[in-house]
């Protein structure tokens, strides 16, 4: 599994700075975007491992991204590949404190941080997380709430996104809060939703590369997603 958790002072983070892919692996592009790395460089990274045999990765990606964008020096990019390897570049025009840290199996990067000690609570949390056998998702969500404890983006805050992906090519969790003045309390709210039965029994009726839910499974998942529902949601069908 990958993915991708951010907040910042700006609107709809989620929707140009978090890219993900299963299998791949994930990709985040942010201060100066250029949206183009996302899916360049996931494509880049498929292509890649496979011929290389998994000998090359996110380093290998990172320079040929870098190499062809002549903005490389506002860009802030870091990515993770299906091995674990990573890597990062701050370019030296990213505004206010810019920084990345590259760990075993995830990454942390920030530009406009309240101050160097945003990026290592983030990657504490992450770690302990990890160590307390939490899922991708609480674990992003953990190192993202330490680096608003920390003081986070020193602007104030805006918007907030997680994106995991499990096996299969849809979204794990994709959940995006993109204009709000507590954006990571409305995310961790929306999290916690995953956990109740309508939207649990909702998600084992989904298809999946092993086929869809045994058929015994079906009647239960649905009579969940129908009697669990939370009242004033609407139903669309």
């Amino acid at each position: 599994m990958t993915g991708v958790g951010v907040a910042t002072r700006h609107l709809a983070v989620g929707s140009l700075v978090p890219h993900a892919r299963s299998g791949v692996g994930a990709v985040a592009t942010q201060a100066s975007t250029n949206p183009y790395f996302g899916p360049w460089g996931l494509d880049r990274l498929e292509q890649l491992q496979l011929q290389s045999g998994g000998e090359l990765g996110a380093e290998a990606v990172l320079e040929s991204l870098l190499q062809d964008d002549p903005g490389r020096d506002g860009r802030q990019v870091h990515l993770v590949d299906s091995q674990g390897r990573t890597a990062a570049w701050t370019g030296p025009d990213c505004a206010g404190l810019a920084a990345h840290r590259c760990y075993p199996g995830f990454s942390v990067a920030g530009n406009y941080l309240a101050s160097e000690l945003v990026l290592l609570a983030m990657a504490e949390a992450y770690m302990a997380a990890e160590r307390h056998g939490l899922a991708l998702e609480e674990r992003l969500m953990a190192a993202l709430e330490a680096a608003e404890a920390h003081g986070g983006d020193y602007r104030g805050r805006q918007s907030a996104a997680l994106l995991v992906m499990h096996q299969e090519s849809y979204p794990h969790i994709d959940f995006r809060v993109d204009h709000h003045p507590e954006p990571l309390l409305a995310l961790r709210e929306i999290l916690a939703e995953t956990s109740e039965t309508y939207y649990s029994g909702f998600r084992a009726t989904l298809p999946t590369t092993l086929g869809v839910a045994q058929t015994a499974e079906l009647p239960a998942a649905a009579a969940a997603v129908d009697t669990a529902q939370p009242p004033d949601m609407p139903i669309s069908a």
